[in-house]
C-alpha cells in the first residue's frame, strides 16, 4: 500500500509572494495544469486510490479532485460485483489547511534585512504585536496537535483496514508547512527502525540529513510511503520492528507501543516532480486564476463531428 503526501499546485498567491495559510487562495492555470498532470502519472503508474484526504482550502481541494478524476472506473476497492463503479471522494478537512499566518494573511513576504539575526517577519512581529488587531502566526505545538488529530482520527482506522484489501492506495493533498509536521507525527508514531529509504534515494541536503528533515514540498511535489502490515513481513522483521524503543531486553507492554507498531514503512520518493516533466510555462496567463468554466486551448482545434 502507498501512502503520499502531496502539496497543492500552485496558486495565485504563490506567485504573488504573499503569504496564504488559512487564505483561501485560487489555483493558477499553471497550477491547475500541474494537478491533472498528477493525477494523470499516479493513475498511469497504477496507484489505486481508495482514500483521498484534503485541506478544505479549495487550491488543495481541487487539486485532491484532479486526482479522483484521473482515477480509472471500478478500483474502489470492493470485490462486490454488485457494488458500482465509481471513483474516490475527496475527504475535505479543517485539519489540514496550512498554518495560520494570523496578522501576515494577505502581506508580502518580509525579506530578511542585511544586518541582525531576526528575519524580516520576526522583526514585523516584535514592531506590532502590541496593534489592537495583531494575530501571531500559529504555533508549533497547535499545528503538531492537528496533525495528531488527523492521524488519530482518520489516518490510522483507515491503515487499519489494509489486511482486508479495503484500503488501497492513500492520498493526503494539503500545504507545504503542515506537511512537514504531519511528516513528523507519522514518523514519531513508528517503531524504531521500522523506516527505510529506497536504496540511492538521496535524502534532503546533505548526506547526514535526519529523517525528521527531507526538505520542502513543491507545488504538487510528493511524498511517498509504501507501508506493508506485520503479516506482511517476515518473520525476522517482526520480531525486530516489535523491539521497545528504549532497546531495553524487557519487552514493551502492548498499550505502550507507537500506534504503527507492526507496520514498515519505506520512503520511496520525497518531493517528487517527475511527472512535471516537460510541462512549459503557460506563456502570459499561466499565473492567471484558474477558470474551471474556461475552455482549454487544444478544445478550439477538435474537428466537428460528423
Amino acid at each position: 500500500m502507498k501512502l503520499l503526501f502531496i502539496r497543492h499546485g500552485e496558486t495565485v498567491d504563490n506567485v504573488a509572494g504573499v503569504y496564504a495559510g488559512v487564505k483561501d487562495s485560487p489555483l493558477t492555470i499553471q497550477g491547475n495544469l500541474q494537478a491533472e498532470r498528477l493525477g494523470k502519472f499516479l493513475a498511469e503508474r497504477g496507484l489505486c486510490l481508495s482514500h483521498v484526504f484534503s485541506s478544505n482550502l479549495q487550491r488543495a481541494v481541487k487539486t485532491a479532485i484532479a486526482l479522483c478524476t484521473a482515477q480509472p472506473l471500478g478500483q474502489n476497492g470492493s470485490e462486490d460485483p454488485a457494488t458500482p463503479p465509481k471513483r474516490p471522494e475527496v475527504t475535505q478537512l479543517e485539519v489540514l489547511r496550512e498554518q495560520d499566518f494570523g496578522y501576515y494573511e494577505g502581506k508580502p513576504f518580509y525579506a530578511r534585512p542585511r544586518e541582525g539575526t531576526k528575519s524580516g517577519k520576526d522583526d514585523h512581529r516584535s514592531q506590532h504585536q502590541d496593534d489592537p488587531d495583531f494575530q501571531d502566526v500559529e504555533s508549533k505545538e497547535s499545528m503538531n496537535a492537528r496533525m495528531d488529530q488527523f492521524l488519530q482520527v482518520h489516518l490510522l482506522p483507515v491503515l487499519e483496514n489494509i489486511r482486508d484489501g479495503t484500503t488501497q492506495d492513500i492520498a493526503i493533498v494539503s500545504h507545504g508547512i503542515i506537511l512537514s509536521h504531519l511528516w513528523r507525527r507519522f514518523l514519531n508514531m513508528c517503531p524504531k527502525y521500522s523506516v527505510s529509504v529506497m536504496p540511492g534515494l538521496s535524502l534532503g541536503y546533505g548526506p547526514y540529513t535526519a529523517l525528521e528533515h527531507l526538505g520542502g514540498w513543491s507545488n504538487t511535489g510528493y511524498l511517498e510511503l509504501i507501508i506493508l502490515p506485520k503479516d506482511y513481513r517476515k518473520k525476522e522483521e517482526r520480531i525486530a520492528s516489535s523491539e521497545p524503543r528504549s532497546q531495553s531486553p524487557t519487552a514493551e507492554p502492548e498499550a505502550h507501543l507507537p500506534p504503527l507498531a507492526g507496520y514498515s514503512v519505506l520512503i520511496n520518493v520525497i518531493n517528487s516532480k517527475e511527472h512535471l516533466v516537460g510541462l512549459k510555462r503557460v506563456r502570459g496567463v499561466g499565473s492567471s486564476q484558474h477558470d474551471a468554466g474556461q475552455k482549454k486551448i487544444e478544445n478550439f482545434f477538435k474537428k466537428p463531428k460528423t
